[in-house]
Formats: C-alpha cells, sequence, structure tokens
C-alpha cells in the first residue's frame, strides 16, 4: 500500500472516467451559482443553511496574561531530567552532578599519579602541549571579539527558547513513533497518565519566567518566533566570521595541521588534572586540547545545529523523504538536543578555564584585542555582560507586552525560508502500512457543545459540511455524500509544532475533488477551515490556507485513519490534511470551509486561531 492511493467508494469503483464526471456534475447541478454572500444548499436534502462562521470567532488581545494563557493552564512545571535505563528504569540527571564530582576528584588523582611516573614525564616534554605551525601569525584581531560577543549574546536566546521549546513536548524519542513510556530515551514530565483522551497540550510543562522564553506553559510560539528568528541572526553572524577566518588566515589558530595534535591533546589532558597546567601563551597559538574544541564547536557542533534543526522541518522532511525515512524528525529532534548538551558543557568549561587562569590577559585576547594584563578586557567584558543580563532579564516582560512585535520581527527574519520551503513537492509512497505508529498522540480543544453531542449520538447523520465563499457552486455534504465521491488515500507522517511525530493512514477525499465540484472563483485565494471544536480562549476554531495547497496531490478531507472512522480524540466526522503545514494547521472536527480573498478580514486578522491567540505564524513549514 503506497501513500497517495485513490479509488472509489461504492458503486463509482466500476463506472470509470465518465462515470466520476457523471457524478461530479450531479453534485454542481444540484447547487445555485453564487459568489462570496451566496447560500450554501445540503446536497441530497432540498433544504437551505445560510451560515456565518465568521461571526463565531474571537478577537485575541496582543498581550499576554500568564494567568490567563492557553486558556488558564495549571503551572505545571518541569521535573529533572530523567534518562531511560533498560525498558523501565530511569535515572535523576541531578545523580549526575554527584557522580560527575566524585569522577572528577578520581580523575585528578589519577593524573597526579601519571604526572608523577618518568615515562609521562618524558611524554610530556616531547608533546608539551602546544604547536605553532609555520605561517601562523601572533594575535586574535578585534573582529573574533565581536562576533565571540555577538554569539554569546544570541545564543543566551537560542538556548533558552530552545529549552521552552522542548517543554511544551517534553520528551525525546529516536523512534519516528513518539510512544510514550516506549520509545522515549529521555523526558522532563512526569510519566503521561492512563487518560486515552491525555492531550499534547496536556503534557506540555512550564519553566520559570527567567529561565525559559518566555516560561510559561504552551508558549511555543512565542518561542518559536524568539529561537527561529534568533537563529538566523546567529548564522549570519557565524557566515561572517567565517568568510574572516578564511580571509585573514585566521582559521589556522583552530584547524590542527598535524597529527600531533592527538598526543598534544593527551598531554595537555595529564597536565589539567594533575593540577600542574600547561604554560599557555593562546596570543600565539591555542594547546591542542583548546585546539581540538574550538575546531569541534566551530566546524562541527555549530553546523550540527544547523543540520538537525532543518532536520525537524515539515516541508524537508516530507521532500527529502529519502533521508527523512531513515533519519527521523525525532532523531534529528534527539541529536539537535545533544548538541545543545555539547554547547552547555562547552560554555561552562571554557569560561570557567578563562577565569582560572590568566584571566585578566584571556580577557584582553578576546575583548580588548592586546596581550598584557591590564583592565582594560575586564572593563569591556563587564560592560558586555551588562548587556547580556539586561537582554536577559528583559526578554521575558518584552515578549508579555508585546507578542505582536516578537510575532512579527520572528516572521521578518525567517519567513523568507518558510516562504521559500512552502513550495516543496512532497512525492506520494514514502510510507508503508508497515510504517504506521502504534501511538498517535491526541491534541487540541476538544469539542463539548451540545450541538457536537447531538450530531455524534446520531453517528453524524444531520452533520453537513457547509462549503460557500467565493465559488460557483455553494455545497452542503452530509458524510454519505462524501463517501459517495471518490475516496483518496494517502499515507504520511504528521509533524506536530511541539515536537511529536507520527505515521498514518488516511482516508476521504481530496481536496482537489471538492474544489472540482465548488469551482472556486478566480478571486479565492485563500480557503478558510472552520471546526466545531473551540480555541482554548473561547471562540471556534479556524485556519486558513492557502488556495494553492489544496490542490496538492497531499491535501485531503479525511473520515477514517488507519482503516477506521475517525474517533473522536482524532477529529470525527471530518479533519483536515495538509502535509505541507504543521499538525495545529489540520482543523480537526470541521463543518465549514470558506473560499476568501484574504485571511485579514477574519479573527484578528492573522491567519488562524493559533496565530491570533497564541502568535503562532501562518508559515510554519520549519
Amino acid at each position: 500500500m503506497t501513500d497517495n492511493v485513490t479509488r472509489f467508494r461504492h458503486s463509482l469503483g466500476s463506472r470509470g472516467p465518465r462515470g466520476l464526471r457523471d457524478s461530479l456534475d450531479s453534485f454542481v447541478a444540484a447547487t445555485p451559482r453564487g459568489g462570496q454572500n451566496a447560500t450554501p444548499h445540503s446536497l441530497g436534502d432540498t433544504g437551505h443553511q445560510a451560515v456565518d462562521y465568521r461571526a463565531e470567532l474571537r478577537l485575541a488581545e496582543d498581550i499576554v496574561n500568564p494567568q490567563t494563557w492557553a486558556g488558564g493552564l495549571d503551572d505545571k512545571r518541569a521535573i529533572a531530567p530523567r534518562l531511560r535505563i533498560g525498558r523501565d528504569k530511569w535515572l535523576n540527571l541531578l545523580w549526575v552532578i554527584p557522580i560527575g564530582f566524585a569522577l572528577l576528584v578520581a580523575a585528578v588523582a589519577v593524573g597526579k599519579g601519571l604526572h608523577n611516573m618518568p615515562a609521562v614525564q618524558a611524554f610530556i616534554q616531547r608533546y608539551p602541549g602546544t604547536h605553532v605551525p609555520s605561517g601562523v601569525s601572533p594575535g586574535i584581531p578585534a573582529w573574533v571579539g565581536w562576533t565571540h560577543f555577538f554569539n554569546l549574546f544570541l545564543m543566551m536566546f537560542i538556548i533558552r527558547s530552545g529549552i521552552q521549546i522542548l517543554c511544551d513536548h517534553p520528551r525525546l524519542y529516536f523512534s519516528r513513533n513518539s510512544t510514550p513510556g516506549k520509545d522515549e530515551w529521555l523526558r522532563i514530565a512526569k510519566p503521561v497518565p492512563d487518560d486515552p483522551l491525555w492531550t499534547a497540550k496536556d503534557d506540555s510543562v512550564a519553566l520559570p519566567g527567567q529561565l525559559g522564553l518566555p516560561g510559561i506553559r504552551h508558549s511555543i510560539g512565542l518561542a518559536r518566533w524568539w529561537h527561529l528568528g534568533v537563529d538566523v541572526l546567529w548564522l549570519l553572524n557565524g557566515a561572517v566570521f567565517y568568510v574572516l577566518l578564511f580571509a585573514t588566515g585566521q582559521w589556522r589558530h583552530i584547524v590542527p595541521t598535524s597529527w600531533d595534535v592527538v598526543p598534544n591533546a593527551a598531554s595537555v589532558a595529564i597536565q589539567y588534572l594533575s593540577l600542574d597546567w600547561p604554560t599557555d601563551n593562546t596570543w600565539v597559538a591555542y594547546n591542542a586540547l583548546q585546539l581540538l574544541a574550538y575546531f569541534t564547536t566551530v566546524f562541527i557542533a555549530a553546523p550540527l545545529a544547523l543540520i538537525t534543526g532543518l532536520g525537524m522541518s515539515p516541508a524537508l522532511s516530507m521532500r527529502l523523504t529519502v533521508i527523512s525515512k531513515r533519519f527521523s524528525i525525532q532523531a534529528a529532534r534527539s541529536l539537535h538536543f545533544l548538541v545543545l548538551v555539547y554547547f552547555l558543557f562547552f560554555i561552562v568549561v571554557h569560561v570557567t578555564l578563562v577565569f582560572t587562569t590568566e584571566a585578566l590577559r584571556n580577557l584582553n585576547h578576546m575583548f580588548a584585542a592586546r596581550d598584557d594584563t591590564s583592565w582594560v578586557g575586564f572593563a569591556i567584558f563587564t560592560a558586555a555582560m551588562v548587556v547580556v543580563a539586561i537582554g536577559w532579564v528583559a526578554a521575558t516582560p518584552f515578549t508579555y507586552r508585546h507578542p505582536r512585535v516578537v510575532q512579527r520581527v520572528g516572521y521578518a527574519l525567517v519567513g523568507p525560508l518558510q516562504r521559500l520551503f512552502e513550495y516543496t513537492n512532497p512525492k506520494p509512497g514514502a510510507f508503508t502500512e508497515r510504517d504506521i505508529s502504534p501511538y498517535f498522540w491526541h491534541n487540541g480543544t476538544y469539542p463539548e457543545t451540545v450541538e457536537y453531542k447531538e450530531l455524534e449520538k446520531n453517528n453524524f447523520v444531520d452533520w453537513r459540511l457547509q462549503v460557500y465563499g467565493l465559488v460557483e457552486h455553494p455545497a452542503a455534504f452530509s458524510v454519505a455524500d462524501l463517501h459517495d465521491l471518490p475516496y483518496h488515500e494517502q499515507i504520511t507522517q504528521h509533524f506536530c509544532i511541539q515536537g511529536w511525530s507520527g505515521v498514518a493512514k488516511w482516508g476521504g477525499v481530496s481536496m482537489q475533488t471538492i474544489m472540482d465540484i465548488v469551482k472556486p472563483l478566480p478571486e479565492a485565494k485563500w480557503v478558510v477551515f472552520y471546526s466545531l471544536g473551540p480555541g482554548a480562549d473561547g471562540g471556534i476554531y479556524y485556519v486558513a490556507h492557502p488556495i494553492e495547497q489544496m490542490s496538492h496531490h497531499l491535501s485531503m478531507l479525511a473520515y477514517d485513519m488507519n482503516g477506521e472512522p475517525l474517533t473522536y480524540g482524532h477529529g470525527a466526522p471530518l479533519r483536515l490534511r495538509n502535509e505541507l503545514q504543521h499538525g495545529f494547521r489540520h482543523v480537526k472536527w470541521l463543518k465549514g470551509i470558506e473560499f476568501v480573498a484574504n485571511y485579514s478580514e477574519l479573527g484578528s486578522g492573522h491567519g488562524g486561531y493559533n496565530e491570533d491567540h497564541e502568535f503562532f505564524g501562518r508559515h510554519q513549514t520549519i
């Protein structure tokens, strides 16, 4: 079974192309021509039903109130990281602190013992730790200091917002299936309770406001703008650093040019552990251990952060299925986290050694581009830390007061790249039934209205999908009507913006089939999907999609999931699938589709409920 199989329900299967065309024409004939204000007809009925779902939308505020945020979530805090050991044992990683300290003490004892051995002394004399290759000019240019500071300043926001993003789905997996308790290898939340309707939003946790950015639960929309927007600036800073590094020959200071770096690094490690530290002259050349650390950070960890970040993109994962089928979004997510751990470890060790060796000289090297023990570098460093501290303290309250600014600036920085990814063309057939995930997270705010309960009680016999707006033939589809249309089936991978993923087989009707019936007018540029379910802050949930994506072969209205009718938790009786977008844009519990010229007139005008109320972005392809 391949992805995107098309077949027919009931007698349509034997009619062939002419029978299909006649069936579509019969639906069209049942409806009048109309425009934006046309009244849709119920196909299969003789009645009419006027709708105005816009009136059910709720305007959003342009500030963040932590007490009422996202419908008033409890302040459920993250727990200390738990590492999976074996099948069902979990290690509290706080134990790493005393264990690490004990290992460090033991390593110092071993280092002292080795350092006193004659053979090791001879080894250290042969490989003292620092080798100055030919062509290396002494000195650290001022541009190194500037790019170093910008890197520090930007990384502060990246790390804080990155941890906040992790808290929205506080579990890491290497399997694409994201099964809690089975596939997760690390978690910062309690085990998932035995609740069949437990949602990914329920599972989110909070951080203190001055640790995460912005810190409150389920603030991934704002956290992503910080993370992705600042990432763009970080990459630009890195590009400038790379260009200057190779243009000036400064690369020789951090790129090993001889295999002697290996024994020299071992020698330096012994000297550090023995507490008889090597003599450093970083103005001329780094010792071998520093050389390897800087090379790893600049040329391995930094590019890996970019690659694994792009590996979490739905657009790229759907397009580059040759890679993503083997290297899943969850593997990319876990490796991205491990890169973060490396950066944190590097920062701690780096800062410790800067201040426990020749602090004034080191600060002059990095902040004043001079080789002496004056207080100039320290003064500049202090001013730089004041700037960092102001940025750290101000970021969260600024986000609370001006979330639209964060949304707009973030979009201005990362939007062009996201729009580019929207033109990717995912190919079907990447997944088969063998890839279907055993666990598929629930998400969203469940519909609990009398209207929905009555429809559900009668097996949705009285439910109608109203399709109207800028179309020639407004229509209202019953469940039976949809089942009589050509059956579209696809096996695809779902990407939730919170971080989890899963593969499922979806069955239903292609959006192209719906558009062939209602015939959108030329001025229709956007397709708005309305839900029977509410948003977290009241009003119905809605999302606007560009009309060109609705013609895509992986855009559909699904009423089956894995060969069974949609369940309540997964969007019964009907949900949207648009595989070019994150999962929050796949509207569940559908009741209406409106074709419009622009989404700016709907709700608060940002293109969807989460875009209005929780400051998500309409272009969420990475």
